[in-house]
């Protein structure tokens, strides 16, 4: 069997930035051990397949351990696909996920996506939080929304500077663990930690701002906000708060397109 694939640095205007997904397009879906293997052998962050499904299409998303629920940055990167190789034609397309339909449409070279909203809120949190983060948050927050602890701090020096312990981190599974702080340059930045899927430091997470944007746009009384992704490749989310939904903006660079061989 042979398969077409694509990588993909999504939030980011050139390759080498951004957080890289890859993008394996299928006529069916494949056993999800294929899909599984796949996505450890690519050994990124996320690995996309998606199928064709009433004039739209069904979309997974796998990490090199497990599959997700949501993922924002493969989600991009699967439109950037659709809409800018297989049919340029569209303007728009619908996937179906475990998350619900999720939109992608065009806005210049951007690309939109509209997110579920998952406002957070404060959250007692474990020891090995504290202990695997090293510097003490602001306050901690969750939503029943997702599976993460959100660790606000006072500034965007302090999110730069931590160096976490994994193996403490990975210890609070299924939890990822976001930091976020307000920034001078921006609106908000924010670092994502997912040890125990195989991602200890995931370049830029577009499914934590659905949460994340809520609460900034709270705390800072705005719909519209800017925001980094400060990891070492560093990605650009572009976000609106709307009554129901979060949209989530950014840009994408083809870095690669190949063949799979099963």
């Amino acid at each position: 069997m042979q398969l077409k694939m694509f990588q993909v640095d999504a939030f980011a205007r050139e390759v080498f930035r951004g957080n890289p997904a890859a993008v394996v397009p299928l006529t069916r879906w494949l056993e999800e051990s294929q899909m599984q293997s796949i996505a450890a052998e690519n050994n990124l962050s996320e690995t996309a397949f998606f199928t064709p499904q009433n004039g739209d299409y069904g979309l997974r998303w796998f990490t090199p351990t497990c599959e997700v629920r949501l993922c924002g940055h493969a989600t991009l990167a699967s439109a950037f696909v659709v809409l800018n190789i297989l049919e340029p034609e569209r303007k728009l397309v619908r996937f179906d996920t475990l998350s619900g339909t999720l939109t992608v449409e065009r806005g210049g070279d951007l690309l939109i996506m509209d997110f579920p909203k998952r406002p957070p809120e404060a959250s007692e949190a474990p020891a090995a939080l504290f202990d695997g983060l090293k510097i003490k948050p602001r306050e901690v927050l969750a939503t029943p929304m997702d599976t993460n602890y959100y660790a606000v701090y006072e500034s965007e020096d302090m999110v730069r500077a931590l160096q976490p312990d994994w193996q403490l981190l990975e210890r609070l599974h299924p939890y990822g663990v976001a930091v976020t702080a307000p920034s001078t340059e921006v609106d908000f930045v924010s670092r994502y930690f997912a040890p125990s899927y195989g991602i200890p430091e995931d370049p830029v997470t577009g499914a934590i701002h659905c949460a994340l944007v809520p609460y900034w746009a709270n705390r800072l009384g705005k719909s519209e906000l800017h925001a980094w992704q400060v990891s070492k490749r560093g990605g650009e989310l572009f976000c609106e708060l709307r009554q129901n939904s979060v949209m989530i903006s950014g840009y994408a660079a083809k870095y690669l397109e190949g063949d799979i061989y099963l």
